[in-house]
C-alpha cells in the first residue's frame, strides 16, 4: 500500500436524525467522498455486539479502502469533522454512538513510533478503559482485538500485513476468540456495494 491508501472502519449503534445505524454509515461514506476521499473498496455491513458486553445496542460495522492525500493527522482531523457533522458527541470510551469513523491504517506505516505503538497495544484492559492517547497511533493499536474490524477488513484488503508484527490479516482473524467471530453476522442487502 502506498502512503495515499487508507483503511477506515465505520461503526454505529444509535438511531438518529440520519436514520438507522446503517444509514449513518452510508451518510459518512457520502461525506468522505465529498471530502475528496476516493473509494477503492467497501466491505459488507456486519452486526456485532457492543463492547464491552452490555454497554449498549448492537453495532453495525464496515470497513472501507480509500485513496486520500494529506498527512495521517490531517486525515484524522477530517474524519473527526465528519463525525461531528453527523452528530457524534465524544462522552466516554465504548459508549453508544451515532457514528464512529476510525483511521485503521495509512499506507501501512507505523506512526508515531514503534515504541508508542507497542505501549498502547500492550496496555492492560483496565488502563484501556481510562487512558486515551493524545496523538494518532497507526496502525490502530487495538486492531488485533477487534473482530468487527478484522473480518470486514479481510474483504477489502485480504493480503494486508501488520507493519509491526508481520502477521497477515488471516493470522490475526484466526487468533480471534471463537466467540467474537460467532457474534459477528453480515447484514444481507444492507451495505454500499449495490
Amino acid at each position: 500500500m502506498d502512503s495515499n491508501t487508507i483503511i477506515i472502519a465505520f461503526g454505529a449503534n444509535m438511531t438518529s436524525t440520519l436514520g438507522s445505524p446503517s444509514d449513518a454509515i452510508r451518510e459518512a461514506f457520502k461525506r468522505l467522498c465529498v471530502a475528496s476521499f476516493r473509494p477503492v473498496a467497501m466491505s459488507r455491513f456486519y452486526r456485532s455486539a457492543a463492547y464491552p458486553a452490555g454497554s449498549g445496542p448492537d453495532f453495525v460495522n464496515a470497513c472501507g479502502l480509500f485513496r486520500a492525500s494529506g498527512s495521517p493527522t490531517d486525515i484524522l482531523y477530517l474524519l473527526h469533522e465528519i463525525e461531528s457533522g453527523l452528530g457524534r458527541v465524544r462522552h466516554g470510551r465504548w459508549m453508544p454512538r451515532v457514528i464512529d469513523i476510525d483511521l485503521i491504517d495509512c499506507g501501512n506505516i507505523i506512526h508515531p513510533s514503534e515504541v508508542t505503538l507497542r505501549h498502547w497495544r500492550d496496555l492492560p484492559f483496565e488502563e484501556q478503559q481510562k487512558a486515551t492517547p493524545e496523538q494518532l497511533i497507526l496502525p490502530h493499536p487495538r486492531l488485533e482485538d477487534r473482530g468487527f474490524v478484522l473480518i470486514p477488513m479481510r474483504e477489502i484488503v485480504p493480503n494486508w500485513v501488520h507493519p509491526l508484527t508481520g502477521q497477515t490479516l488471516e493470522q490475526l482473524v484466526e487468533a480471534l476468540p471463537e466467540s467474537q467471530i460467532a457474534e459477528l453476522s453480515p447484514l444481507v442487502a444492507d451495505d454500499l456495494r449495490e
